[in-house]
């Protein structure tokens, strides 16, 4: 997957110009507002969204272009509905750029089946699976979450330092859960860990009491979830607290999220996990914007990430002059990365300005965004531990 500015002539055949009528221009978002994540995504939304209306509040997009977004399901985890929703965003609805998709599975079956046939910018909030590295895109796909491939070291640092070192996995049966899973295996391992068990397990179903039993029957003190906090992994802790088959659970990104604390109660007190993000200056300045103006006031897990996805389809749009969907494409390295004024959550009108006067900026957001040759970033990761009654940040790594 290369990231290079890809302005040949094939790829302008491929793309078309989408500005909707008069001064509108189209985004589409595209989440899992059903499905496994569900709690999620509101936020996820609210965020880009967010975004969008802070660079048509400043009527320094294009002359006064004003953002219309466009949302659509994913559902996390149903690769032909999403490409489907995908189609009538880029066909019927001719947005210039989409913002998304969230679950990894679902984002490579757009990005492969819509996204990229089209010529349309893909950035997604979430989709973390380190397959997603080397996806044949043609430097239309990035994503503003860091790869699996790091959180699985991550995590296993952190597990390690708690003085764990016995431990099941149990991972949802997708790209995202095998991915994740694999990394921070052979992370622990390479440290000195041990592994009793792996397995999968499916979503939607309504009883997860063999699989428990035989995570536990391996003798592991501690039972690691790689799943969606809103199906199968909430099912696999709330049987294993039914039967008293675990206690302490090990969580990654997909399960972290206010409502399964809420769903769970005090059982979950004393687990732990990662998710990505920090406490840099932009995260703060996220934090302070999305108080009242984002479902759960910006707290979920990728609202910033998803803030920044939409920022840098807004500002790489007036990079270019155009919301031709090549020229978007054009320009989202440029914006994204040194050198240039540096831009914070809030100051997308400060960047609006500086690009339409030619110069050029730093786009570093709530999430520290700096992209690879590959489109994605290293990231920062925040290790979280379940107390009175929410996921609380011990330390960022």
């Amino acid at each position: 997957m290369k990231k290079l500015l890809l302005a040949s002539t094939m790829l302008a055949a491929m793309t078309a110009t989408a500005f909707a009528d008069g001064h509108e221009v189209k985004v589409g978002v595209i989440l899992g507002f059903t499905g496994p994540i569900e709690s999620l995504t509101p936020g996820m939304g609210d965020g880009a969204e967010l975004a969008f209306k802070e660079a048509s509040d400043s009527g320094k997009l294009l002359d006064g272009k004003v953002i219309v977004p466009v949302r659509a399901d994913s559902t996390c985890i149903d690769a032909a509905a999403a490409t489907a929703a995908a189609e009538r965003l880029v066909t019927a609805e001719g947005v210039a750029a989409i913002m998304g998709a969230d679950c990894s599975g679902v984002t490579t079956a757009i990005a492969n089946n819509v996204g990229v046939p089209n010529g349309v910018v893909m950035i997604s909030p979430s989709a973390t699976s380190p397959a997603l590295t080397t996806i044949e895109d043609n430097g239309f796909f990035f994503r503003t979450a860091p790869s699996d491939a790091r959180q699985g070291e991550v995590l296993a640092d952190v597990v390690m330092e708690r003085g764990v070192n016995n431990v099941a996995i149990t991972y949802t049966n997708n790209d995202y859960g095998k991915g994740l899973s694999e990394s921070f295996s052979n992370a622990f391992k390479a440290k000195g860990g041990s592994v009793t068990m792996t397995a999968a397990h499916e979503d939607g179903k309504a009883d997860y009491s063999a699989e428990v039993g035989a995570l536990a029957a391996s003798g592991a003190d501690d039972l690691v979830v790689f799943g969606y906090v809103d199906q199968g992994g909430l099912g696999i802790v709330q049987t294993s607290l039914d039967t008293g088959a675990f206690d302490r659970f090990i969580f990654a990104d997909g399960m972290i999220g206010q409502s399964i604390v809420d769903n769970v109660g005090d059982g979950l007190v004393g687990s732990f996990g990662t998710a990505p993000g920090g406490e840099s200056d932009g995260a703060k300045m996220f934090a302070e914007l999305a108080k009242g103006k984002v479902t759960g006031d910006g707290t979920g897990p990728f609202d910033g990430h998803s803030y920044d996805a939409g920022a840098l389809i807004v500002l790489a749009m007036q990079a270019a002059g155009s919301a031709d969907r090549a020229a978007i494409q054009s320009k989202i390295m440029e914006v994204a990365n040194a050198p240039g004024e540096k831009i914070l959550p809030g100051e997308i009108a400060k960047g609006l300005e500086i690009l339409a006067g030619g110069g050029d900026i730093d786009y570093v957001g709530a999430t520290a965004v700096e992209f690879n040759e590959v489109g994605e970033v290293f990231g920062s990761y925040r290790e979280l531990e379940v107390m009175e009654g929410e996921f609380k940040t011990m330390k960022v790594r």
